[in-house]
Parts: structure tokens; C-alpha cells; sequence
């Protein structure tokens, strides 16, 4: 690290005066009140609104994370689509527990979601897979996501196998090494920056089959 860096990071701060949270205009779910905020995101015009950073650890604790894209939230949970022999998959198959944080910056928001994870259903993943365009389908094909691999070339020689062996399908049928995960909450965090750094934090923790809000100190 430069010297210019050690000075300027530590001096490096926004004051988040963008909104506030207040348990009085709460959704009565949490999935309605994470509607309401995702719909905002998408009207705001953020990059990629559904993206989020899902956090995993290994069997032995070893944690790790990486940004995903969200495909479809309900009162269920959250649901993101994988190979199911990737690294995250490992870990998900490992401790079937996750967090995700949708980190909106640009509105001075994240919300946290963590709690057990389970596979979705083959028919809800043919469905999502249907809607993919075909190239994304013959990548998943190809790669052996988070294998070593000799090199880009590898890839692309993978690719153009795959490319072959399909070509005259019309439908690419769904890999049986990919599919979906599911995060079935049982905390879900609102955040909202404030200033001063007194954020505002409510949360959505369960209890049984139903869920309890919190306010969190910051």
C-alpha cells in the first residue's frame, strides 16, 4: 500500500442521508418489504439490481463468498441457480446453511439474508432453464465451474464440443450436474444508512412459523 493510500483511506467517508426506515412503513413480510426495495433498485436504474454476494463455508469453517444473481425470491426464500459440482455447491451440500447480502450502494441500502439452504425442485429449475439464452445453456455445459483448468483455449475447446454435440437439437436439455438452491430464511435484515452512522437496521427474525421485527442498533 502507497503512502497516498494509508492516508487517504482512512478519511474516506459518506455521509448516507439518502433515506430513512421506520417500523411504521414496514411491509407486513419480508419478502413484500424486500419486493418493495428490489422494485426501487430497478427503478433507479442500478446495475444489476438481483445481484448478490453469497456467503459459504466449507466443512471445515473455511468461509468464502462470491456475487451471484438472485432469480426469483417468494415467502420461500431466495433462489440462485449453479453447477451443482462448484465450489459453492460443495459448501452449500457441506453445511447447508448460506448468507446473501444484495449490497445496493447507490441507495445507501443492503439487505441481509441468511438461514438454511435446500435444492429447488427439477421442475422449477427446467423452468428457469427454458428462459436462458442457448449460448448461456452450452456453457454450463462446458465448464467445470471452479476446476483448474490449463487455460482460456481449454475453454473454449469444451465449448465448441459442446456447440457440436448439440447442434442440431433445438432444445438444449438441462446439464444433471446444474440446478438450483434455495435460502429459506430465518433472518432477514433491512438496512438503511442514516447519518452520523446511526443507521437504521430492522430485522425479520423467525419464530416458529412466523417472523418477529427487530430494530437493530447500528
Amino acid at each position: 500500500m502507497t503512502p497516498e493510500a494509508k492516508t487517504t483511506l482512512p478519511s474516506m467517508r459518506v455521509s448516507y442521508e439518502a433515506g430513512a426506515l421506520d417500523e411504521t412503513f414496514l411491509a407486513d413480510t419480508w419478502h413484500e418489504q424486500l419486493q418493495l426495495w428490489f422494485d426501487e433498485a430497478v427503478g433507479a436504474e442500478l446495475p444489476e439490481p438481483n445481484a448478490m454476494v453469497l456467503a459459504t463455508a466449507d466443512a471445515d469453517g473455511m468461509p468464502s463468498s462470491r456475487t451471484v444473481l438472485c432469480k426469483g425470491f417468494d415467502e420461500r426464500g431466495l433462489v440462485l441457480f449453479t453447477n451443482y459440482t462448484s465450489a459453492k455447491s460443495h459448501d452449500l451440500s457441506a453445511t447447508r446453511v448460506a448468507a446473501a447480502t444484495f449490497p445496493w450502494y447507490a441507495m445507501q441500502r443492503q439487505v441481509n439474508v441468511r438461514g438454511e439452504v435446500e435444492k429447488v425442485r427439477s421442475d422449477e429449475t427446467a423452468e428457469y432453464w427454458a428462459q436462458r439464452p442457448r449460448g448461456s445453456q452450452l456453457g454450463a455445459w462446458a465448464s467445470p465451474q471452479s476446476r483448474v483448468v490449463t487455460g482460456r483455449p481449454a475453454l473454449q475447446s469444451a465449448l465448441t464440443g459442446i456447440e457440436r454435440r448439440f447442434a442440431d437439437a433445438e432444445k438444449v436439455p438441462v446439464p444433471p450436474h446444474w440446478g438450483g438452491w434455495r435460502i429459506r430464511p430465518d433472518v432477514v435484515e433491512f438496512w438503511q444508512g442514516r447519518p452520523d452512522r446511526l443507521h437504521d437496521r430492522l430485522r425479520f427474525r423467525r419464530e416458529g412459523e412466523s417472523f418477529t421485527v427487530e430494530r437493530l442498533a447500528p
